[in-house]
């Protein structure tokens, strides 16, 4: 992976000021979709305009208009000085006011690494997974276990051992007919549903499916996917997975496919 700093910010248009940056110190409940951003185009913008309209209603009771968001990520690309970004668009409620804060982050582009990637399995099943939201401990916690012990990523798993996401990615398994999303609740990531959508194209059949994480010996290979893109799966705790060249370039593909839209 690669990322480039300095972070620019802004709320609700205009640049961050000390008072602003007290929002998510302070008052850090709310909910955020990432992007990345070439050209001033995005794949699957419409989905993410989606995500924070139906996280707002769910948790502040009032949705987000989807052009005054594109206004404001395209202010911010401008502020920032940047077409090709890592975006992130936040939605905060500060207390005692009734208007959403949204606030717009801006950082150089970044790319998945596609080397084979590692997974720790972990106990843990995030709450309320269908929103996507800052300040996970949990996921955090786990990612840098996994880390130290010499892991790329966690894969989080619930109570009754049923496999769910990863830390920050959502995980796919091919068993050779069929690529298999796991049916327990997590986040219905962007990049997961683009694939869905365009899997079809390239042959692939797309399926939800329960899998469990001592079933996982019966699947060939596997993927991860998010924001920054996709990358093979090679281990899963003990467990060897096959990276299918071939199942990989027909995923990256059918990713390809996927239309951008102008901010």
């Amino acid at each position: 992976m690669t990322t480039a700093a300095p972070l620019y910010a802004e709320f609700n248009g205009h640049a961050a000021t000390e008072a602003d940056l007290r929002i998510p110190a302070f008052a850090g409940y709310g909910h955020f979709t990432a992007m990345q951003v070439r050209g001033g185009r995005v794949r699957g913008l419409d989905l993410h305009l989606a995500r924070l309209d139906s996280a707002n209603q769910e948790l502040f009771g009032h949705g987000l208009d989807g052009e005054r968001l594109r206004d404001l990520v395209r202010h911010a690309l401008d502020g920032a000085g940047l077409r090709d970004a890592s975006t992130r668009v936040y939605a905060f409620l500060p207390p005692d006011e009734t208007a959403t804060t949204v606030m717009v982050t801006v950082r150089g582009p970044a790319q998945k690494s596609a080397e084979p990637h590692s997974l720790m399995s972990v106990p843990y099943a995030r709450t309320v997974p269908h929103i996507k939201r800052p300040g996970e401990f949990g996921q955090t916690y786990y990612g840098r276990l996994a880390a130290r012990s010499g892991f790329d990523e966690a894969l989080l798993t619930a109570p009754d051992g049923a496999v769910t996401e990863g830390a920050i990615t959502n995980i796919a398994f091919w068993d050779g007919t069929s690529v298999v999303w796991p049916a327990a609740p997590s986040l219905h990531g962007i990049t997961m549903a683009l694939l869905q959508q365009q899997l079809p194209g390239v042959g692939l059949e797309s399926a939800r499916r329960p899998v469990t994480l001592d079933g996982i010996g019966a699947y060939r290979s596997a993927f991860l996917t998010n924001s920054q893109g996709i990358a093979p799966v090679r281990r899963i705790d003990d467990t060897e997975f096959t990276v299918d060249g071939e199942l990989m370039e027909r995923v990256a593909l059918a990713y390809g496919t996927a239309p951008w839209d102008t901010v």
